[in-house]
Parts: C-alpha cells; sequence; structure tokens
C-alpha cells in the first residue's frame, strides 16, 4: 500500500492512507467502534482514578454508555430520568461543591432542549460540567430527523465560556475524556451512535485541548474535517492521490478553541480550503474556519456538510450519502478550490 509513515501518532491500516510526517503511525488493527463506546470505557477508568467524578445520565445509560460507571459507582451514577435540563442543573450544583460532573444523554436533548440551563446554570457562571452528549449528526439513523440534531456546535460554540469537542474516533474519544477530566470549565464533547473506523493508535497518539493534528501532509489543497468526516477525508485523499493532488488532511478535534496557528500554516502552504463535518453548514466547523481565514488570510474555500437541512429516517451509511457526505463529495470540493486558486 502506497504509505508514507511516521512515528508520532496513528491510523489503522484499514485503507491505503497516505500519511505524513507529521505524525501518524500505522497499527494493524482494522476494527470501528462508536465514539460512545470508547467515552463509555473511559468513565469507568476514571471513576476508580478520581472519587470527585460523578455522572449524571437521563434515563440512557444504556445508550450514552454510562451504564458501566453506573454499575461500578452507583453512589456517584444519578438516573435523572427523562428531564434534561434538570440533569444539566443538578451538574451545576455538584460542581459547585467540587465534584467534577459527566451529564449525558442524546446531544438533541442534551443540548438542544437543556441550551438555556447549559447557558445560563453552566457557563454564565464557569462551573466545572462536562456535557458528554451522545447519537449526535445524522448518523443516528433511523431515529429520524427529531433525533439527528446537526445545529449543536453550532449552538455550543456561541455560548461563551463554552470549549467544543468533535473526536474522530475511539481512541481520540478515550483521550479526549481524561483530557477534560483534567480541564477545568464548561466543556460540550460530541459522540456518535454509529461504529466509526479506528483511525489512532492509542500508544502513539497524543490528544491536547485546542490542538489540530496534521494527519497527512500536503502543498495543494487543506481538507479540514471533524468527527465521521475525517476517516471520509482520508478516503478522498486516496482518490485525489490518484489524480495527482496532494492534499493535506487536518483533523480538526477541538471546535472551539480553535487551533487558528495549525489552521494558517496549513492554508499558507496550499493556498486553498475544504471543510468537512457531519453538521449543517451554518455555525460548525466550516464557518469557524472561514472566519479563522476571513480576518487572516482569505483564500478559496468550500464548505460539505448537511445542506440546510433536517434529517430523515434511514440507515446511517445511506444519509450519509444521501446528504453529500462522502469521499467522492469532499475530493469533488478539493478540485473546485483548487481550480479557484489557479483562476486567482
Amino acid at each position: 500500500m502506497p504509505w508514507h509513515v511516521s512515528t508520532n501518532m496513528g491510523v489503522t491500516k484499514d485503507m491505503p492512507w497516505h500519511v505524513s510526517n507529521m505524525g501518524a503511525t500505522v497499527t494493524e488493527k482494522k476494527e470501528s467502534i462508536a465514539t460512545r463506546v470508547a467515552y463509555g470505557k473511559a468513565l469507568l477508568e476514571l471513576g476508580k482514578e478520581n472519587p470527585n467524578i460523578v455522572v449524571l445520565d437521563a434515563d440512557l445509560s444504556g445508550s450514552t454508555q454510562t451504564k458501566f460507571f453506573a454499575k461500578e459507582f452507583p453512589e456517584r451514577f444519578f438516573n435523572m430520568g427523562i428531564a434534561e435540563q434538570n440533569m444539566i442543573g443538578v451538574a451545576a450544583g455538584l460542581s459547585s461543591t467540587g465534584k467534577i460532573p459527566f451529564a449525558s444523554s442524546f446531544a438533541m436533548f442534551a443540548c438542544g432542549r437543556a441550551w438555556e440551563f447549559v447557558r445560563n446554570s453552566v457557563c454564565h457562571n464557569m462551573f466545572n460540567v462536562k456535557i458528554c452528549a451522545t447519537h449526535a449528526g445524522l448518523t443516528v439513523g433511523e431515529d429520524g430527523g427529531s433525533h439527528q440534531i446537526i445545529e449543536d456546535l453550532a449552538i455550543m460554540r456561541a455560548i461563551p465560556h463554552m470549549t467544543v469537542i468533535v473526536p474522530a474516533d475511539a481512541t481520540e474519544a478515550k483521550l479526549a475524556t481524561r483530557a477534560i477530566a483534567s480541564f477545568f470549565g464548561p466543556v460540550y464533547m460530541r459522540l456518535g451512535r454509529s461504529n466509526v473506523p479506528v483511525l489512532f493508535d492509542e500508544k502513539k497518539f497524543e490528544f491536547k485541548i485546542g490542538k489540530a493534528q496534521i494527519i497527512k501532509s500536503g502543498i495543494d489543497v487543506s481538507v479540514f474535517a471533524c468527527g465521521v468526516m475525517v476517516s471520509r477525508a482520508l478516503w478522498a485523499a486516496e482518490i485525489l492521490q490518484n489524480e495527482g493532488i496532494s492534499t493535506e488532511i487536518i483533523n480538526v478535534s477541538t471546535i472551539k478553541p480553535l487551533d487558528k496557528e495549525t489552521i494558517l500554516a496549513s492554508v499558507q502552504k496550499t493556498g486553498c480550503a475544504v471543510t468537512c463535518e457531519e453538521h449543517n453548514i451554518h455555525g460548525g466547523l466550516g464557518d469557524a474556519i472561514a472566519s479563522v481565514l476571513t480576518e487572516n488570510h482569505p483564500i478559496p474555500m468550500k464548505k460539505t456538510g448537511v445542506m440546510d437541512q433536517f434529517g430523515q429516517s434511514g440507515k446511517s451509511d445511506e444519509l450519509l450519502v444521501h446528504y453529500g457526505l462522502t469521499k467522492e463529495k469532499i475530493a469533488e470540493a478539493a478540485r473546485e478550490v483548487i481550480k479557484r486558486k489557479l483562476i486567482n
């Protein structure tokens, strides 16, 4: 397989990806794991290490994977019932006593239904609450448009003091869970229902809040992706490589605060950019990147994401295709911005 691989972080050997010397280590594993599963297992580990960690759930512990923590530490687990607003309010109160609350539910409810409590009870008071919401985006699948929140990144990044994180795979989800437990302040972490390819080698990968990772170096176009779209960006890079186009892939797992330094360094080299997200094109990763580029280094850019529509019931992979969140669409966007760059 046509890979050039370095030794600092990891990408699995599932696909013929060309990985840069910015730091990716190939593993032999071929597996897919949902980020929510990695979150649940990380919580269990953290519970054994830190008695101040408490977990709240809105009657969905089996789905959010907080069930592992609940079984091991029943005295530190609180099932708040189908009352997400109250769950966030209680989490804020627990934080005020020195506890480190992790509050989980479906993303639609944890940030959508409970938004006022997140804003006024948690962020306004700068309480140390971790909102780790599962079942985000279109890959909720058959649950349909009422549960497929594609606005959550826009909603949460607009709140002052809130840190917003979208892990790309199970390895990053696990390490991000550990990182936010040690970080003081409100955090929203977006997790998925469906299995996604394990990209990174846990023994080599390093997660830092606020730091984007260049996982494939290139000189013709910068592709910024988060969550499930990181693997698809890598697949798109293989398509483009066969056409002689060198693509730089950046995993932007922290949406807020953005790693402006890495973003600008990449586009100053490539001269054009594409963003990829399982989210509405309004208010998410694409708009965040566009803001940085507009203010600092205007270049041709195109956003790929959900085109201002609600989701619908269907299998997760089929929905990604239906809404254009595919390697082919990413490659198409890359060709477009390269053409615009050359014309300019």
